[in-house]
């Protein structure tokens, strides 16, 4: 009974469950799976979009276990099957995108169309606020209408 019952808490304690559908799928080396594991749990599944393909059981995920896998048991370095599974699927399969210019400007987006917002919003307030005053004839003429206003 009790043995069940660690058994059956096996995956709650070891941190996170695979989403590996057969074991077949793992790699006879142990250092090898762990390897391809770990970069599996970088890459994003391109149907659950908010988990590592690791973690997903879709079809597409599966697919792609097995193509890391495959470059792993290759012998290739994390590095090179990161730069093919991006270059094959850009970077939106990362789970963390690599920082360049693009994702600067991603993240930057937001705190600059405030900036532009608040920047838009004072130029404005002191285009109301500058009135210029009126010259003279303006002013002979507003005191005129208000007289003939006040006749009425």
């Amino acid at each position: 009974m009790l043995l069940t019952a660690l058994l059956a808490l096996t995956p709650l304690i070891s941190g996170r469950a695979l989403a590996l559908d057969d074991p077949s799928e793992m790699l006879n080396d142990p250092a090898q799976e762990k390897r391809a594991a770990a970069i599996g749990a970088q890459l994003r599944c391109l149907v659950c979009q908010n988990e590592s393909i690791e973690d997903s059981s879709a079809g597409l995920a599966r697919d792609l276990r097995h193509v890391v896998r495959e470059h792993v048991a290759k012998g290739e370095s994390d590095a090179q099957i990161m730069a093919w599974m991006t270059h094959r699927y850009g970077e939106f399969i990362r789970l963390k995108p690599q920082f360049s210019m693009a994702t600067l400007l991603l993240w930057t987006m937001p705190a600059l169309a405030v900036a532009v917002g608040i920047g838009s919003a004072l130029v404005m307030m002191r285009r109301k606020q500058e009135e210029p005053p009126l010259t003279e004839a303006e002013a002979t003429r507003l005191a005129s209408l208000l007289r003939e206003e006040s006749k009425s």
